[in-house]
């Protein structure tokens, strides 16, 4: 995939500042209220499935809206995307920000899918 060398690099650095978590043990701190999971995809991507109780915020608006739709810096969020690359790069993000636990679902929504948890459409 050469003609996604750049991205590729720049999602593997921000892999070793981040924490990646299972979508189990994601979706088991959604489900006790511990966390918060913010999808990063595109709004068709949103549009075609989601995780039940996800927060949309696109990976193009989600500095700007984070602040809004959750204040606290210390609540627990958990970003995912479709693969986990763009997931990984608003986790960081959101760490430069200041919101200090973040994590990314390793493997992203194809990886909840594919462990067979529940989707919405």
């Amino acid at each position: 995939m050469a003609e996604h060398a750049r991205f590729e690099k720049l999602v593997a650095e921000a892999k070793k500042n981040i924490t990646e978590t299972s979508p189990a043990d994601a979706g088991a701190k959604l489900n006790s209220g511990e966390a918060v999971i913010v999808d990063v995809r595109d709004k068709d991507e949103w549009d075609e499935g989601h995780i039940p109780g996800a927060i949309h915020m696109s990976r193009g608006t989600i500095e700007l809206d984070i602040e809004e739709k959750v204040p606290d810096l210390n609540q627990t969020i958990i970003t995912h995307c479709g693969g986990g690359g763009r997931s990984a790069l608003a986790a960081e993000s959101l760490q430069k920000m200041g919101y200090k636990n973040v994590h990314s679902i390793a493997g992203g929504f194809k990886a909840w899918k594919a462990a067979g948890l529940p989707t919405a459409s």
